[in-house]
């Protein structure tokens, strides 16, 4: 059992606490006016983009040490039609160069929180991708998410956030455009 503490209480901050409460977790839930303090070894930044890297910035000394889930997809929401990192980077590292002493790992980004909330992707179980460069804090994440009713697969290294990036922005264009649904997605069989 892990102590969770999750930024944001929107639809994927639910939902996230949602699946790691059934894992049997202890969550506690932070929102933009309570104070950062008591955080669980595992923080969730279940908010967009702009406001992760805020978070991340201003408690370093308070996210030092913590695994630390970027679950952003920074789309540009004016166009829909861009990621607003770097080409050669992702959000997940640019709050990695911003939380130094902590272990940042990108997750929850390729699920919609319906699919979080049903641990169904049509017929097959939601999977949670994870990628990030402190094996420790990946296998600490795996743990938190046994029992939860989803699977878990390691990614790679954070690297391959740029990626898992990409393929969450792919999936929420189809979405908004109506090619998938909100409650579907892409599914991951092992």
């Amino acid at each position: 059992m892990a102590a969770i503490t999750i930024f944001g209480k929107g639809n994927m901050g639910q939902a996230i606490g949602d699946v790691f409460t059934q894992g049997g977790n202890q969550v506690s839930y932070i929102d933009s006016k309570d104070p950062v303090e008591n955080l669980g070894e595992i923080v969730v930044l279940a908010v967009p983009y702009n406001a992760a890297l805020s978070i991340a910035k201003a408690n370093q000394a308070a996210l030092a040490g913590k695994v630390v889930v970027d679950i952003t997809n920074p789309l540009n929401f004016e166009t829909w039609d861009e990621l607003v990192v770097p080409a050669d980077s992702s959000a997940a590292a640019q709050i990695a160069a911003a939380l130094p002493d902590s272990k940042v790992l990108k997750a929850f980004n390729t699920t919609f929180a319906a699919t979080l909330q049903s641990r169904k992707v049509g017929d097959q179980q939601t999977t949670v991708m994870a990628a990030g460069d402190d094996a420790a804090a990946k296998q600490d994440l795996a743990a938190a998410l046994t029992n939860s009713g989803v699977a878990f697969v390691d990614a790679g290294s954070l690297k391959r956030a740029r990626e898992l990036e990409s393929f969450g922005f792919l999936q929420m264009t189809l979405a908004a455009g109506e090619k998938i649904g909100w409650t579907g997605g892409f599914a991951v069989e092992k």
